[in-house]
Order: C-alpha cells, then sequence, then structure tokens
C-alpha cells in the first residue's frame, strides 16, 4: 500500500548559505525527495520498534521536520557542507543512482531537511524508557500522524541478503546505521557523512562512520543495491490485519457493557445470518473475504497467456468447487478456528484471516476427506480439509509462497495418508514421473494424474528409522511457457515441496558456475550421497536447496579423487542453512558423504557468498591421520596454523596431522581478501 507524501508546492531557488530554507522552500524539498527521505529514517530508526510502528515513525520523522510543526529549528549555522556545492568526489555513486537510491548533488533546502529528519530519527535511540506510554514524551520524541488503526504496515519482504543487512543493522547503534546511509544511500564521502552526523548531535561520529565500513556486503555496491531495495522502503508497504482476537474481545466488551447500560437484561439472539454473518464484525475481516460467491476463481488457459507463472494463474479445480457449503465453512475456520480444528503453519507463515476474498484452486474428495485449497492473493497456500464422514477433525494447514515461480508453485501437498502423499499439479505441467534419489542409474517411474490435477499417491521420504530411498517428484514443464525442461521436488513435511538444483564443479574460466536442475547423472550422483542430509530441514519451510561441488581434491596416499558439496537450504521466508559435505570416494554410490560443517542463518554457497574455505579430519587406508581442506574457485592460497603449520598454494591442502589435532585454518583469495574456514 503506498503511503504518499503531502500535496505538492513550486519550489523556490535555494537560500543563502547559513541561513535556514523558508517554508514552502522546505516543503518543496520535502515533497521532491520524499521517498529518500523516509528510507533514510526508516534505516536510522530502531528495528526495535517492530517494522510496523518503524514505518509510521519513519513518515512521522519527515512530515514533522518542516519548521514549525512539532519540532525547533536548528541552529542557523551549519559546519555541514552545502550539498549544492559538493566537490566531484562528493557527488552521487553511479551505482547508487542506478540502485534508485541517492540522486547526485542536492539543493541546500533538502539537505537541511536531511538534517532536521536525522536528527529526529537519532533522538528515538535516546527516547525515554517509558515512552510511548501515558505522560508527556519530549517533543521530538511525541508520536503524532500518521496513525494506522487496524492494520499492520510493513516493507515488502526481502530475501536471505536482505535479512542478513537488516540483522546486521539492528546490532550497531543508531549513528552507525546512520553512517551506513548516509555513505551509501545518500552517496556521502566519510568526512561529509562524519560531519554531518556531529551536526544532528550523533554520540561518537568518527567512530560510527569506521564501524559503518563493515556492515552490509563486502561489495559496495552490492550493499547499496540492498539498501535501497523493498526491504528497506516504507514507501512502498503491505498491510495485514493487527491483532484480532485482542480487538474483538474489546469490542465484544464495550459492546456489553453499552447494552448493559441501556437496556438492562437485554439480549440479543443472532440467528441465520448465512456465511456473511458467520464472524463478528468486530474481528477486523470484511465481510465479501468469507463469502464464497467473492472467491476468485481463475479461467482455466489464464496459465498459457500471463508472464507470471505462480499460483495466481492457477484454475479452479475439483469436483467440489461449487459447493458453498464446503467453501463456507473452510473460510469461517480460517476466520476464526475453533478448537476442534488442528492448526498448522510453517515457520515464518502468518495464519490470521484473509483481509480480501482469497482465491480458490482446489474443492474436491481426496482419500476420504474434503480439502479446500486457497491462496491468499501472492502470499501463502491454505489448506482445509474436513472427514467426508463427517465429525471433528478438521485441519488448517498454512505455507508460505511469496515469489513462487514456474518449478516452486508446481505443486502443492493435497493429501497425505501413512507413508504417501497426493500433490495437485500446476496446468503447465505436461510430464509426471518419480525416482528413487538413493537409485541414480534406475529409470524413471510413470506418475498418474487424475484430470483435476491431483497425482496418485507417491511415497514420502522417510523421516526415521534408515534412509534407505528417497523419493521425488519428476516434473516437466509444458512447451506452451518456453520453459520446458524438467525438475526435481521433494516432500520435505511442508504443504509446497522443495525444488532441488545442482552446481556443477569449478570451470576453468569466469564466470562461476550458475545452479542448474538435478535431472543430469552428475546431479544424481551427488544427491544420491546428500538426500538424507535432507532430513534435518523437516518442516522448517525450505523453498529450495542447492547441492555446489565448490572443490574437487586428490587425496594422499593413493591419489584418489575427493569432492567438496556445500548444500545450501533457502526458506521462504528468506534465512538459509548450510551443510558442508565431503565426498571421500566409496564402494557404493549411495554411501552417505561426511558433513563437516553446519551453519544456520547465512549467505555463504549463495550469490551473495560465493567464497568457501572448509576442513576436515580424514584417515587414509595406512592409517596416518591427515587435515583436509578446500576452497571454492576465488581461494589461491591455504594456511593451517595451531598444532598444525602448513601452507598450500592453490584451493586445496592436505598435511600429517594428529587425528585431534586443533587446527586453524585460513584462505587468500585472488583478489587479495581472506577467508576463515566455515565451521
Amino acid at each position: 500500500m503506498p503511503i504518499h507524501p503531502p500535496q505538492q508546492h513550486q519550489q523556490r531557488s535555494a537560500p543563502a548559505p547559513g541561513r535556514s530554507p523558508g517554508v514552502r522552500q522546505a516543503e518543496a524539498a520535502l515533497v521532491e525527495h520524499y521517498p529518500r527521505l523516509v528510507r533514510l529514517a526508516y534505516v536510522v530508526l530502531p528495528p526495535a520498534l517492530g517494522r510496523h510502528r518503524r514505518v509510521l515513525a519513519a513518515h512521522g520523522a519527515v512530515q514533522r521536520a518542516l519548521p514549525g510543526v512539532g519540532a525547533p529549528a536548528p541552529a542557523p549555522a551549519s559546519r555541514v557542507p552545502a550539498q549544492s556545492r559538493r566537490s566531484p568526489r562528493e557527488e552521487a555513486p553511479a551505482e547508487a543512482v542506478e540502485a534508485g537510491v541517492a540522486k547526485g548533488p542536492v539543493s541546500a533546502p533538502y539537505a537541511w531537511m536531511r538534517l532536521r529528519v536525522l536528527r529526529t530519527a537519532l533522538a528515538y535511540e535516546r527516547r525515554p524508557r517509558w515512552w510511548p506510554g501515558r505522560l508527556p514524551a519530549p517533543a521530538a520524541l511525541r508520536p503524532t500522524l500518521p496513525v494506522v488503526w487496524g492494520l499492520r504496515l510493513f516493507p515488502r519482504a526481502g530475501g536471505a541478503d536482505e535479512l542478513a543487512l537488516d540483522r546486521a543493522l539492528s546490532g550497531v547503534p543508531a549513528a552507525v546505521r546512520a553512517a551506513c546511509a548516509l555513505q551509501l544511500l545518500e552517496g556521502l564521502t566519510e568526512s561529509v557523512a562524519r560531519a554531518l552526523l556531529a551536526e544532528a548531535g550523533a554520540d561518537d561520529p568518527a567512530g560510527a562512520v569506521r564501524r559503518a565500513a563493515g556492515l552490509g556486503t563486502p561489495d559496495r555496491a552490492g550493499a547499496q543495491v540492498l539498501l535501497g531495495s523493498a526491504e528497506f522502503d516504507p514507501c512502498s508497504v503491505q498491510t495485514r490485519p493487527s491483532d484480532l482476537l485482542r480487538r474483538r474481545h474489546r469490542i465484544r466488551a464495550v459492546a456489553l457493557v453499552a447494552a448493559l447500560c441501556v437496556v438492562a437484561g437485554a439480549a440479543v439472539v443472532a440467528d441465520g445470518r448465512g456465511v456473511q454473518g458467520a464472524v463478528d464484525e468486530g474481528a477486523g475481516v470484511s465481510v465479501p473475504a468469507l463469502d464464497p460467491a467473492a472467491l476468485v476463481r481463475t479461467a482455466a488457459e489464464r496459465w498459457a497467456d500471463t508472464s507470471r507463472i505462480d499460483f495466481t494463474a492457477w484454475p479452479v479445480r475439483g469436483d467440489r468447487r461449487g459447493d458453498d457449503a464446503l467453501l463456507g465453512r473452510a473460510l469461517r475456520a480460517w476466520a476464526e478456528p475453533t478448537e476442534a480444528v488442528r492448526v498448522s503453519a510453517t515457520p515464518g507463515t502468518v495464519d490470521v484471516p484473509p483481509a480480501q476474498p482469497p482465491q480458490l484452486l482446489f474443492a474436491g474428495e481426496v482419500d476420504g476427506a474434503a480439502v479446500v485449497l486457497f491462496h491468499d492473493r501472492g502470499v501463502r497456500v491454505v489448506r482445509y480439509a474436513e472427514p467426508s464422514a463427517g465429525g471433528d477433525g478438521a485441519a488448517l494447514d498454512f505455507a508460505r509462497t511469496d515469489d513462487a515461480d514456474v518449478t516452486t508453485a508446481a505443486a502443492v501437498v493435497v493429501s497425505r495418508t501413512g507413508g504417501t502423499a497426493r500433490f495437485l499439479l500446476a496446468p503447465w505441467i505436461s510430464t509426471t514421473t518419480t525416482r528413487d534419489l538413493l537409485a541414480p542409474g534406475t529409470p524413471d517411474r510413470p506418475l498418474e494424474v487424475a484430470p483435476d490435477g491431483v497425482t496418485a499417491p507417491v511415497e514420502r521420504p522417510a523421516t526415521g528409522g534408515a534412509c534407505d530411498s528417497w523419493p521425488v517428484l519428476r516434473l516437466r514443464s509444458s512447451a506452451r511457457i518456453v520453459e520446458n525442461h524438467a525438475f526435481l521436488l521433494t516432500d520435505l513435511g511442508d504443504l509446497a515441496p522443495a525444488h532441488l538444483t545442482y552446481t556443477p564443479k569449478p570451470g576453468g574460466g569466469a564466470p562461476a558456475r550458475q545452479p542448474r536442475e538435478a535431472t543430469g547423472q552428475e546431479a544424481l550422483g551427488a544427491w544420491a550421497r546428500t538426500a538424507c542430509s535432507l532430513r534435518a530441514l523437516s518442516g522448517s519451510g525450505v523453498r529450495a536447496v542447492n547441492n555446489w561441488a565448490f572443490a574437487e581434491q586428490r587425496l594422499p596416499e593413493g591419489g584418489e579423487q575427493a569432492e567438496w558439496l556445500c548444500t545450501r537450504a533457502d526458506t521462504w521466508r528468506g534465512p538459509g542453512r548450510v551443510l558442508v559435505q565431503f565426498l571421500q570416494p566409496a564402494g557404493s554410490p549411495t554411501t552417505p558423504a561426511a558433513v563437516v560443517a553446519d551453519r544456520n542463518d547465512t549467505a555463504l554457497c549463495s550469490r551473495f557468498g560465493q567464497h568457501i574455505l572448509a576442513g576436515t579430519h580424514w584417515k587414509a587406508a595406512s592409517g596416518r591421520w591427515y587435515v583436509l581442506a578446500a576452497g571454492s574457485r576465488a581461494v589461491d592460497r591455504i594456511e593451517a596454523t595451531g598444532q598444525v603449520r602448513s601452507t598450500a598454494e592453490g584451493p586445496t591442502l592436505a598435511v600429517r596431522a594428529p587425528r585431534d589435532a586443533a587446527v586453524r585454518l585460513t584462505a587468500g583469495l585472488h583478489d587479495g581478501g581472506t577467508l576463515a574456514a566455515v565451521r
């Protein structure tokens, strides 16, 4: 939901240096650069406010920056150089301009407004502990407009790299966030940023600038792009309802007190209002969102005539898609589940009622249950199931599916019974087979699909006991969408199966290899050795898992080849998990790899974490122990220190060492950087 700036007025000429601009000049600068100022305030404000309050506080800080609107005028003199007279070194970098952030030299009114916004944003971190309670707060900290009731506002979610940057910013003081924003968003040099922070009253401006240099990605241009993304844009937000249960209880309590005051002992009994009256209006759910007649139904051939191939292109299917009674029960259970309804949600998925009529994907009988699938407009998929024979035992499942594509929106689990699952396939799937990842040499097996898109039962990977098979779906998309390729999906316990990919061994030239579908023999061979490690990801909301063969190494005492894999799982909510696995030669193609490192919430082995170093202890056939290490393609030197000291030129190292020797591994990169081993 875009938040628009106030009405625009004509901008006058800039004031003379050293003087505050007039109200109209300041307002013109605010209107012209409103999104830029609000983004700056949002980055500087304390993340502890929460995304909703932070969005409103950012807009409030900018709108209150006008002279005479809730904030005292700054001192006339300014130690910060006027931005209209910046030297060529202080121009906004080209990378920032391309990212839509910094816009080059700015006028004196804008620089003056920026200083006021910066002061207000920095003051939030110094607010009294009781703020925003009932006692009056200082003027600069007093909550003012805009105010939003009944809705929660938050910027659109980014990926794992945006989340990592946001977490890094959350762990530093406001002055450091401000220094980072002034350099990356505003394109200021360190000296100008330091002077501006001092003028705004920041603590230790020089130290803040130094600490800001270590935030974000190693690549400055990459950090600028991340900070200029939708994750940090409070002018383009999404909306969700607030705490519906609490609001309903409060409204009911107020209504009850009012009724008792007006008519003592009166009772009102509502009857047969149908679906539209099934949920109290005080719950904050719009009545059309709970009306089966208002459900969005996509045309059958829409998927073949759109460039957006995701759940929005799915047509409605199932033999009960016209059963308003079933659809009404499903919508009521979604809006206000009773104790008899089992509710589950994958991590990072909200289970609040819909804010608008959802899209109907499926309604039909599957394995003795009436199943309804909804798509909540690009955010999540919701599954409702009730026993066909009647009685209790309904279930409501939520799964996050934002930014799904031709592969991650290709299937949804519609039913699980025992050790099997049925999937509802996307309309663009032309061929469906299954295969076992632990049998890489066997052919695919055909899988029957009903006319309504529901598959025959498919064996599920075992979550316990022996790992002797790993069934996966092998789907091929239709040539009608020019995406005629096969890909693998696996059931990890969520509604949406995970997409499996593979990045081959490093080549001799540039650029680096990119992930591809895990359908070739080399990819299937790697997955045969690592599939069982997917058990650790069950039920964690995984979107895709990639096996990256980042290094090969010739082993001591015989010269056999070993392989190093980085298995990265990306979740729908952003964070990723990495397992580094060592594949030594084995007699069986399905011998499990050895996991040598396990990291959560990391950018390693993604496009924003392309350098990696790992090591392990290894026992040769002779009984002697070694320390082995390998790095990705940019590593040109590895050094071992500690109980064993050794150096190797190139991306691999092997050195004799006791079995339990404590060794520290570091690597040098082609560009002069250094890298520590992942643990």
